[in-house]
This record gives C-alpha cells, sequence and structure tokens, in this order.
C-alpha cells in the first residue's frame, strides 16, 4: 500500500480550505447527498433525543451539522474536536452565534488520543472523518473509544466514504458512477485531482465491516439512515 498522509499533512489542508467548507454547497461537493445527510441527521437525532444535552463532533470542521441540529434543539453543550485550529476556530464562532445558554469547548488533536472524559457525551457526530483509520486495529481501537465516551443510551451517527466489499462492485460504484459524478461537476482532471487525495489521503472500509465492528465493541443496535454510491449514514445505539 501506498504511504498514506500523516496527520500533519491532513491538518495542513485543512487549515487552508476553511472558509470553502463552512459552505455546504462548495465545501461538500464531492460528497454526495452531503446536505441531505446533515438535515436527517439533525432531525433524526432531535427527534430521538427531545432533551438532548450533551453531544461531540469529532472532525467537526466548520461546524455545519452542529448548526444544523441547534436549529431542531437548542441549547446544546457541544465538544468539537479537530485537527485544524482555524477549523475550530470558525466552527465555535459560528456555533455560538446560535447556541445562546449552551457551551462551546474546542480540542485541537486527534480524537483517538485527545483528552475526553468517558461517559461524557449523550450524542456524538462522526462525518467525514473515520475514513482517515488505517488498519483494523485502528478501526476497532478509535470504534472502542467512541463507545466509552457516549453515556448509556447515548449514540454515534456516522456519514462517510465506504467501500465495496466486492472488487467488480467497488469498480462500477466508485470509479465508473462517482468517477462520472465527479466528472460532471467539472472536467475529467477535477475527478482525477479527487481520486488521488483521496487515494493519498483515505482508507475506508465497507459499510458491513462498520456495522459489524460497532456491534463488536459493544453498541447493541445498528441502523442505516442512508446509502448513495460510495458514501453512507449510519447510527449506533449504546
Amino acid at each position: 500500500m501506498k504511504a498514506k498522509s500523516t496527520l500533519k499533512e491532513i491538518e495542513e489542508r485543512f487549515d487552508n480550505d476553511v472558509e470553502r467548507f463552512s459552505k455546504l454547497e462548495t465545501g461538500q461537493q464531492t460528497t454526495l447527498d452531503a446536505t441531505f445527510n446533515m438535515k436527517l441527521f439533525g432531525e433524526g437525532i432531535a427527534k430521538v433525543y427531545p432533551e438532548l444535552g450533551s453531544v461531540l463532533d469529532i472532525g467537526c470542521g466548520a461546524g455545519n451539522y452542529d448548526i444544523e441540529l441547534l436549529s431542531h434543539v437548542h441549547p446544546l453543550d457541544i465538544t468539537l474536536v479537530d485537527l485544524s485550529k482555524p477549523m475550530l476556530d470558525k466552527a465555535e464562532e459560528r456555533i455560538t452565534a446560535v447556541n445562546a445558554g449552551g457551551e462551546v469547548t474546542c480540542v485541537q488533536g486527534d480524537f483517538r488520543t485527545v483528552h475526553l472524559e468517558a461517559q461524557s457525551f449523550d450524542v456524538i457526530i462522526a462525518t467525514a472523518v473515520l475514513h482517515h483509520l488505517r488498519d483494523d486495529d485502528d478501526w476497532k481501537n478509535a470504534f472502542a473509544r467512541l463507545y466509552s465516551l457516549l453515556n448509556e443510551g447515548g449514540s454515534i451517527w456516522i456519514f462517510d466514504l465506504v467501500e465495496q466489499a466486492e472488487p467488480a462492485l467497488q469498480d462500477l460504484i466508485y470509479h465508473e458512477k462517482y468517477g462520472a459524478y465527479l466528472k460532471s461537476l467539472k472536467d475529467e482532471a477535477y475527478r482525477d485531482h479527487v481520486f488521488r487525495y483521496i487515494e493519498k489521503e483515505d482508507s475506508p472500509r465497507s459499510l458491513m465491516y462498520q456495522l459489524d465492528l460497532l456491534k463488536e465493541v459493544g453498541f447493541t443496535k445498528v441502523d442505516v439512515l442512508h446509502k448513495n454510491l460510495c458514501f453512507a449514514s449510519f447510527v449506533a445505539f449504546k
């Protein structure tokens, strides 16, 4: 396997792209159904937890998902974790403006290693972050840690790039159909650019791999919310 991007390289890429990621219509064009899933998470979390208290957003970016959630239930105590300090600053600024009466805590670093109290959160949001995990041990340890951070009855809401388990289907769904979508956004050069940085940065796993692993580390209920080609959203309850 080719050498993947280091955490520092990933951090630097996002440091330089804060304004774009503050706007869903431009920041997440390459992510299929980003707006749909953001609204689905906001409505779904509010439906399950009408008196929601504490939220952890790992890889929070510019805070889009938290702002959407706050339009359904507020105030909230929100902890934001991201590698990028400029992203955290932008997320804090935007969330604070619509979260009167709630607290916003920012933690710069890797969610796998930063200090977070066990059993402190009702909900964890993880969007477009877990694909940066690497080998199977890394995936299992990360999922186990996320489980430990949730209160009893808490849940994790994941939206991310996924692979197909069958190589022929991966070629069809990712290279052909997702590739055609990327080309439609601009041109073949743009498609190839996106494919190159995914290859450099990301190590996605299949949807079923992740659902099985969530159960293995202790989650009692898992549910698929939405899948479109190589992107899926799903939830797991402690």
